[in-house]
Parts: C-alpha cells; structure tokens; sequence
C-alpha cells in the first residue's frame, strides 16, 4: 500500500468515521481539531484520550517517513530526467544557445548537458533527508496543530519555510560536484564557448549553472512533496508504527 505524504494528518481526517461515510475534508479537520482542542475521545484501536503531544508526535513520524519516500523518488536514476514535471531544461537565459546549436546541428551536446543537470539533481536529493528530519524534530506542538489545520500545501510550506536555506546550502556543492563528476561543466563549458564564438553573438552567456540546478533541484523536491501532501489528503494511507496505530486506530 501507498506510504504517502503526511500518514498522520490523513489519519485525523479518517479518525471519526469509516470507509462507507463520505464527508469532506473539512468536515473531517473540524472534527479532529475538536480533539486538539479537548473537545473529543480518540476512536483508535486502544482507546483513552490522547494529548495534543500524542498526537503531534504521530504526525512528525508520519512526516518522516512521507518526507523520506518523497527524497527517495528522486534520488534515483530518472528521477527528475524521466519526470516531465521536474525535469531540468536549459537555463531560460540559455534557451537561445540551445536553439542555435540545434540549428548547427550540435543537437547530441546539448541533449548530454541536459541530462547531466538531472542526474546532478538526483545525486543531490539523497542529501534532503537528515534536513527534513531535523526540522520535524524541532516541530512544536503549535506547529503540528498548524499543519493539520491548515489545509492543502501547509506541511509543504512548512518544510520549505524551515529548511529551504539548509538545503540550498548542502545542495549546491554536491551539484556542483556531481555536476563535475558527470561532465555537465564541461559540457555546458563546451556550449556556451561554442556559442559564444559564434559571430552572430553579440551577448556572450555565462550563467552560474550550479545555482541554476540548485534552485531547480529544490523547486523538484517540493513538488514532489507537494504531491504526496495532495495525495495523502485525498487517500489516507496504512498507519505503519505502533504510535500512528494508537492515535488514529488499526482500521
């Protein structure tokens, strides 16, 4: 079964009705911020009231394991190359350098660059993980109340407010080395100096392609979270450890 996105704020939407009872999902967020608020008895499996830490706590877990699924997906061979959402093309700057290669028939140097941007994206993507999980660690009970009561895209937020400098930080020099290791300078140094040389050129190009990728391979990244969010809120998912069972129940 799909371990999506946010497990736990699923969980709260399903936690007060079954498979056969069709109600929305703000109906179902009423309810379950009626138990953040005191105001209602947890259904699950082992019974009793649970705390808003309780709860909180299932959701950091569902987080975590949301968060890695999602780095996971793209920290894989096509990963962003096979994903036409995601897929890094050429600079915007740089879009006539590529139409005028192709044009010279240089179609199979660009194409290399291309790909070499993607596979830097994907190498990059393992690195996202211990900084999601450090930011849902730090995640206060008000945060957590915050996420489930702020609908579509809130965890999303969330995690880009708190951790897109970290990221962007660690990101960028592993692009730049997988960039390296792959031959995208030197393919994009190829490029650009073959373009530049051209005589028809009067504005030489020289964009800062590690920063490009950078800031593409964090745009896929939570796209794709924003994705599993969407998904989970539409489709809850397995509970999958025992504190996720106890808060939301085992149906």
């Amino acid at each position: 079964m799909h371990k999506s996105f946010l497990i736990g704020l699923a969980a709260v939407a399903t936690l007060y009705t079954n498979a056969a009872q069709a109600q929305t999902f703000k109906d179902l967020v009423n309810k379950a911020n009626k138990t953040l608020n005191g105001g209602g008895n947890n259904s699950g499996s082992q019974g009793g009231n649970l705390s808003n830490g309780e709860v909180v706590s299932a959701l950091k877990q569902a987080l975590e394991i949301g968060t890695k699924n999602a780095s996971g997906r793209l920290n894989v061979t096509n990963g962003f190359f096979g994903n036409q959402l995601i897929k890094i093309l050429m600079p915007p700057e740089a879009r006539q350098i590529e139409t005028t290669l192709r044009s010279l028939g240089m179609g199979a140097q660009v194409d290399k660059a291309i790909l070499s941007m993607n596979r830097a994206a994907e190498d990059a993507s393992g690195k996202a993980v211990n900084i999601f999980v450090n930011a849902i660690t730090s995640m206060s009970i008000q945060d957590g109340i915050g996420i489930l009561r702020g609908g579509q895209g809130a965890a999303t937020n969330f995690l880009k407010n708190r951790t897109t400098a970290a990221l962007t930080s660690e990101f960028r020099p592993v692009i730049q080395n997988s960039l390296n290791s792959v031959g995208a300078t030197r393919y994009w140094s190829d490029i650009v100096n073959i373009y530049n040389r051209l005589p028809t050129v009067r504005n030489k190009v020289n964009p800062d392609l590690a920063g490009y990728v950078t800031e593409r391979a964090l745009n896929g990244l939570f796209v794709t979270i924003a994705d599993e969010e969407n998904k989970i809120r539409l489709d809850p998912a397995a509970r999958v450890t025992d504190l996720l069972r106890k808060v939301f129940g085992s149906n």
